[in-house]
C-alpha cells in the first residue's frame, strides 16, 4: 500500500456548506437543553478519542497510524473544552454525559470495525453525519455555546484523509466498494436506531430540535438536508447508498 497523502485543509468534494449562522435566538433554548446537547457532544468526543486510539492499531503502517493518533489527540482536546464549559454552567461533565452512554455505547459495540478500511469508513460516514446534525443544532444556541459546538466539529482535513484512503483502496480493488457500501449502510442503520432511542429518552434534547422549526415539516427538511449531505459524501469516495 502506498504512503498516505498528507492531510490538507482543502475542502473535499464531499464537504457540505456550513449552515448560515443566525442572530441569537429571540427565545433561547432552556439551560437543560443546552446542557443535554453539550453533554452529548462531549461524550461523543470522549468516545471518539477511545475509538480512534484503538483503530490506529489497525493501520497498515506507522504513517497512517500516526495520522489517526493525531485525530484522537484532537478529540480529547475538544472534549476538554466541552467539559470546561459544562463546569462553567454548574454541571459536572460526567453528569451531563451519563444519559447518552447507553445509546452511544450500544452503537459502537454493534459497529466494531474489523480492519483499517472499516475503521476509516466509520469515521468518515458516522462522524460526518454526527457533525452535520450538530452543525444544524448549533444554529439554535446562543453564544458562546454556538461557536463552541461549531469549533469542535471534525476538521475537514481528516475527512479528506479518510476519503482518499477509501478511494485508493477501491481503485486498487473495485470489489472493496461493495463491502464498504454495505458497512456504511449498517453504520447509518445502527446510528438511526440509537438516535430514535435517545430522542425518546431525552425530551429536552428533542425539544431543542422542535423549537428550531415551526412544524413537523421543518424537522423533515432538516433530515432531508442531512440525508442529502450523506449521499454526497458517499458518492465522493465511490460508495453507494
Amino acid at each position: 500500500m502506498s504512503a498516505p497523502a498528507e492531510p490538507t485543509r482543502a475542502t473535499s468534494a464531499a464537504s457540505v456548506p456550513a449552515v448560515p449562522v443566525v442572530a441569537d435566538p429571540v427565545d433561547p433554548p432552556t439551560s437543560a437543553a443546552v446542557v443535554d446537547l453539550l453533554g452529548l457532544v462531549a461524550y461523543g468526543e470522549l468516545v471518539a478519542f477511545d475509538r480512534m486510539a484503538a483503530d490506529a492499531r489497525l493501520a497498515p503502517d506507522l504513517a497512517r497510524r500516526a495520522v489517526l493518533s493525531e485525530m484522537a489527540a484532537v478529540e480529547i482536546t475538544n472534549y476538554r473544552r466541552l467539559a470546561d464549559r459544562l463546569t462553567e454552567l454548574g454541571v459536572a461533565p460526567g453528569e451531563a454525559m451519563s444519559p447518552f452512554v447507553p445509546a452511544l455505547q450500544s452503537y459502537h459495540d454493534s459497529t466494531e470495525p474489523k480492519d483499517w478500511l472499516e475503521a476509516l469508513t466509520k469515521a468518515y460516514v458516522g462522524d460526518g453525519i454526527a457533525d452535520d446534525f450538530f452543525r444544524e443544532m448549533a444554529v439554535f444556541l446562543a453564544e458562546p455555546d454556538r461557536q463552541l459546538v461549531l469549533d469542535v466539529l471534525h476538521d475537514s482535513r481528516y475527512d479528506e484523509f479518510a476519503g482518499q484512503e477509501i478511494r485508493l483502496a477501491i481503485a486498487a480493488d473495485p470489489k472493496v466498494a461493495n463491502r464498504l457500501s454495505m458497512w456504511a449502510r449498517r453504520l447509518v442503520g445502527e446510528g438511526l436506531s440509537q438516535a430514535v432511542r435517545m430522542a425518546a429518552e431525552r425530551m429536552t434534547l428533542t425539544g431543542l430540535i422542535a423549537r428550531g422549526f415551526d412544524d413537523q415539516a421543518g424537522v423533515q427538511v432538516l433530515f432531508k438536508r442531512i440525508t442529502a449531505a450523506h449521499t454526497i459524501r458517499m458518492s465522493a469516495v465511490g460508495l453507494n447508498n
